[in-house]
Formats: structure tokens, C-alpha cells, sequence
């Protein structure tokens, strides 16, 4: 008898991003995160590369500013079946990329799904990556690999249904959680909301999610150098450039990370840090951490 088919995510691939003004992109991405801009397959589109794949981050033209949808890699052809297969299984409707679509991301393979938020999903396998080595403004070296390019944070409207869905349809592997008043996100006064933190890889988390929603449809993302020193550099870049910033440097309790966020033209924040904690699933224990952070990341000065 042949086992059913399962769903192996192996890590965050690529982020979509739809924007009403490009040329902001084109300055925050370079100027301010570091990425190196490159050709794409259309001249409308902003690709940026932040290690050999073709493109990590892809801005498109759009009227509104928002996360258009994330890519997420899995191993290959015979991977995505069993996936589509997966997630059929569970009722979700998936659509395949069409041919223009594929050339778009530079991918073999490539379906599409929502969340039951409204989070757009696109899992690939196949993607191209480059032969010339990636020598970026800033001299800065970003963690991918296996790790793919960071984590993202999304907004969904019932933490219960997240975790499930998350867990149980998309294979993710709970490592952290986080309790907060119910009432912060408009539940009932003595409830509680968790945020909860997921895994695909030796990453910490690839994957959390914030019970609230958000127009910009997404919370943040995060993308890892492998220097603290780059950290610092990127946070001077983001006052001569007159970056929003969202929060202050500090260190995360439940990765360990190093970081600092900044808000991006897409109405979500960055969160560029270095120090990333990574895991191991067979000796990891999910816990809950007590604090945002050990230290630093002082949210009140994007309110200020």
C-alpha cells in the first residue's frame, strides 16, 4: 500500500510584493536593506537578489501597496504533486501557474492557493539561480540556504484555526509561543490571543502569524545578515535615508535574534537582524516565551 500523499515545505522561497510607487521600492531595497537589483523577465517589474537565486524579492506594479503573495519551495516535480495532492485532500482550492506565470518567477513548477485569511500562497520547486557571484552595495552577506530568505509574519483573524491549518494541512512545526490579552486584538476582555511561532527548516521560525488583521497583508518579514556590524550599518542607512523606523535594536527571546525594524513602502515592516537561532527538531521543545524581547526593540518609536 502506498502512503497518501504529504506536504514538505522546505523553506520561504520568495516574496511578491504589490506596490503603487516602484521607484520607493527601488531606493529602500538598495539603499536601505541592501539588495542588489537585477533584470527580470519583465521590464515592469523590480527583482531583487540577495544570494545566487534569480530574485528573492519581486515588486509589481499595482494601486495598492500590499504583500501580493509568498513563495514557498519544496524539494521537486514529485514534492509539488504530492502537495497539490495534500492539499486537495483538505479542500483547498489550488490553481496551477500558467505559462507566463512560471517564466515570471523563473520556475519549473508552481501552484497557487489562499489561506482562510486571504493569505496568497505559491508553492515551487525548480527555481533558477546564477553563476555570477552576488557582490552587494554594502559589502553584506544575508543567511539563506536552507534557511530560504527569512521568516514572514501574517495576519490572520483566528489564532485556533491558524495553528491548525498551518500545522495540520501545511506541515509547519510549532517552536514557540507568545499569549497576549484577547482584548488587544478585539476579543473578549480575559481571553487570550497567541501568537505563534513555525518552523520548516533549521530556521526558528519561517513562519508566524498575528491575530489581527492588517491591509497591507502582512506583518513583517525578516531577513538575517550574517554580521552583527552589517545590523548597525543598515540601521545608519535607515536614518540618513529617513526610513521610518518601527522599533529599536534589541534581542528577540524566542530566536535570539539581533535586530532592528524598519517600515517599508509596502505599509509592513522589515525586520533586519543577524544571530538567528537555529534548531534542531528532534531535541527542540516548543515553549512559551514570557517577552518580546530580552532586550531593546522598542515598538513606541513608530508611534512617536
Amino acid at each position: 500500500m502506498s502512503s497518501a500523499p504529504q506536504i514538505d515545505i522546505k523553506s520561504l522561497g520568495y516574496v511578491r510584493i504589490e506596490s503603487t510607487d516602484l521607484e520607493q521600492w527601488r531606493h529602500f531595497a538598495g539603499k536601505v536593506l541592501g539588495l542588489v537589483e537585477v533584470r527580470g523577465p519583465n521590464s515592469e517589474h523590480l527583482y531583487f537578489r540577495m544570494d545566487e537565486v534569480s530574485a528573492r524579492v519581486v515588486v509589481v506594479p499595482a494601486e495598492h501597496d500590499r504583500m501580493g503573495s509568498m513563495g514557498w519551495e519544496v524539494a521537486d516535480r514529485r514534492a509539488l504533486a504530492d502537495a497539490v495532492e495534500h492539499l486537495k485532500h483538505h479542500g483547498v482550492l489550488v490553481h496551477e501557474a500558467t505559462a507566463e506565470e512560471l517564466a515570471d518567477r523563473r520556475v519549473e513548477g508552481m501552484v497557487r492557493f489562499e489561506d482562510p485569511f486571504e493569505n496568497v500562497w505559491e508553492l515551487f520547486c525548480g527555481i533558477t539561480y546564477e553563476s555570477r557571484p552576488l557582490v552587494t552595495p554594502y559589502a553584506n552577506a544575508f543567511v539563506t540556504g536552507e534557511q530560504g530568505l527569512g521568516h514572514i509574519v501574517l495576519p490572520v483573524t483566528d489564532d485556533e484555526e491558524a495553528l491548525r491549518f498551518y500545522t495540520d494541512v501545511l506541515g509547519f512545526r510549532l517552536r514557540d509561543s507568545m499569549r497576549m490579552p484577547g482584548e488587544f486584538v478585539g476579543k473578549e476582555p480575559g481571553s487570550t490571543a497567541w501568537l505563534r511561532f513555525l518552523g520548516c527548516n533549521p530556521r526558528h521560525h519561517s513562519l508566524a502569524f498575528l491575530p489581527m488583521p492588517n491591509p497591507a497583508k502582512c506583518v513583517h518579514i525578516m531577513v538575517e545578515v550574517d554580521k552583527l556590524d552589517d545590523v548597525g550599518r543598515a540601521l545608519e542607512r535607515v536614518r540618513k535615508h529617513q526610513a521610518p523606523l518601527s522599533a529599536t535594536l534589541g534581542r528577540h527571546m524566542n530566536d535570539q535574534m539581533v535586530s532592528f525594524y524598519v517600515k517599508s513602502p509596502g505599509g509592513f515592516d522589515v525586520e533586519y537582524g543577524t544571530e538567528g537561532l537555529t534548531v534542531d527538531d528532534q531535541k527542540w521543545v516548543a515553549r512559551e516565551s514570557t517577552a518580546v524581547s530580552y532586550w531593546g526593540h522598542d515598538f513606541s518609536v513608530g508611534h512617536r
